[in-house]
């Protein structure tokens, strides 16, 4: 899939995931932390109906999911770069 803008997350990069309504959301940022994750996303994410959402750098985003996949309906979407 190509991104709309590569260091920012932005609804069409999302929006398959929130149609699947997961409880969980995480978002990892990638390897430094350099994408960022709009409040105003955020917000509508959990407008959505999305109980909550995680947003670690990518390692820390997959250790997380590691942690909460077995448990939780939960999404992840991986920044891999910057």
């Amino acid at each position: 899939m190509v991104r709309k803008e590569g260091h920012n997350l932005c609804i069409d990069d999302i929006k398959e995931i929130i149609n699947k309504k997961p409880d969980i959301l995480i978002v990892g940022t990638g390897y430094y932390g350099l994408m960022k994750v709009p409040e105003e996303l955020i917000e509508h994410i959990k407008s959505s109906g999305i109980k909550q959402i995680i947003v670690k750098k990518t390692g820390d985003a997959c250790n997380e999911y590691n942690k909460l996949c077995k448990k939780k309906n939960i999404v992840a979407a991986f920044h891999l770069t910057c």
